[in-house]
């Protein structure tokens, strides 16, 4: 009977396996939920600074102002870029946790459709033997009816 026991103990691992696999799954999702609000608040600001500075088309500004303004905003466009990458990598990472949890959920069905499998063929032939005594003890019972008369 050691076989049943290392399915179940095969099952057990699968199923923590998979459990495992869906906290990875949904720490990577908020990872990348974290890095995309990131991204939003950083094109908020860039956006909100571009309509400030473009609600006065007419006022006369400084060279140097405008200068650091440029400057400013080529720094803020190049930290949008930078996450944009973070964000990217952050969805690769999902959709990597995606596919070990589905790897994970498969096994543990095949060994779920296993361990049933077992279990039937083990119902199946204890059926059998029964069926097999019965029979047995009917033919007994026969004899003993049909060499007694």
């Amino acid at each position: 009977m050691p076989a049943p026991n290392a399915l179940s103990v095969a099952l057990e691992m699968a199923l923590r396996h998979r459990d495992e696999a869906r906290r990875l799954l949904q720490d990577a999702r908020n990872a990348r939920q974290a890095a995309q609000d990131q991204l939003d608040q950083l094109s908020g600001y860039a956006q909100e600074t571009q309509n400030r500075w473009g609600m006065r088309p007419d006022a006369a500004v400084q060279p140097e102002v405008m200068y650091h303004h440029y400057q400013f905003m080529h720094r803020l466009e190049h930290a949008m870029g930078l996450q944009t990458g973070v964000v990217g990598s952050h969805v690769e990472r999902v959709g990597a946790a995606e596919k070990a949890l589905l790897e994970a959920e498969l096994r543990l069905a095949s060994l779920k459709k296993l361990v049933e499998k077992r279990q039937r063929d083990a119902l199946l032939a204890q059926t059998r033997r029964e069926q097999k005594q019965t029979d047995e003890r009917a033919a007994l019972q026969y004899r003993k009816t049909f060499n007694g008369s």
